[in-house]
């Protein structure tokens, strides 16, 4: 696929033109979800052109009780088919035995692959997915500020963001249009500050 010619299409279209435009393309498509702020619109959106699409949760264990009312009430809004991936090791038994050790540490590197990204990988390696839609956005973080609604990994996968270019005012704007809700209150252990990446993507 030509990145570059597919985005200068798709950077003068709608979201839902970019998620059709996908849809289109893909032969098994995912979304993943964290259920931080925000995410209810891009699962909206996306669910919104492919109802049945697999929605892949890979909780860390460490959401607050705030985030994990929010991901009921929008898999039950939305009747998500989802499919929730967890660490081998439970947060209950890392808060005694381990902790959350110090960012930017080898502890920590390995507590981000244990907790994050080797479920994540255990994920795509049972759905095996052509395209991948996510919700970064452009400001986010360095890194994201580097990619465009439509980018290739190192491992072949096409990844979708089709509201890349969106301010949170925009987001607001398409909650309230929507009927859905947010949480702000949430916490990742394996970015601590906002402008940490988050492991996935770079």
């Amino acid at each position: 696929m030509d990145v570059t010619n597919v985005n200068k299409l798709l950077n003068n279209q709608s979201p839902r033109e970019r998620v059709e435009w996908a849809i289109s393309q893909a032969k098994n498509p995912v979304l993943t979800t964290n259920f931080r702020p925000y995410e209810s619109a891009i699962i909206h959106l996306v669910t919104a052109v492919k109802p049945d699409i697999k929605v892949i949760w890979c909780d860390t264990g460490y959401n607050t009780p705030q985030t994990y009312r929010h991901a009921k009430e929008i898999i039950d809004q939305l009747k998500l088919n989802i499919a929730i991936y967890v660490p081998q090791l439970s947060a209950a038994y890392r808060d005694v035995i381990l902790g959350i050790p110090e960012v930017d540490t080898p502890a920590h590197d390995e507590f981000t692959r244990q907790v994050k990204l080797e479920p994540f990988q255990r994920a795509m390696a049972e759905h095996q997915p052509d395209l991948w839609f996510t919700n970064l956005r452009k400001g986010q973080t360095a890194f994201r500020d580097s990619i465009d609604v439509v980018s290739q990994g190192k491992d072949g996968i096409i990844k979708v963001s089709p509201f890349y270019d969106f301010s949170d005012e925009q987001l607001d704007k398409y909650l309230v249009e929507n009927n859905l809700s947010t949480e702000h209150k949430y916490f990742d252990p394996t970015k601590v500050l906002s402008n940490r990446e988050c492991g996935l993507h770079a």
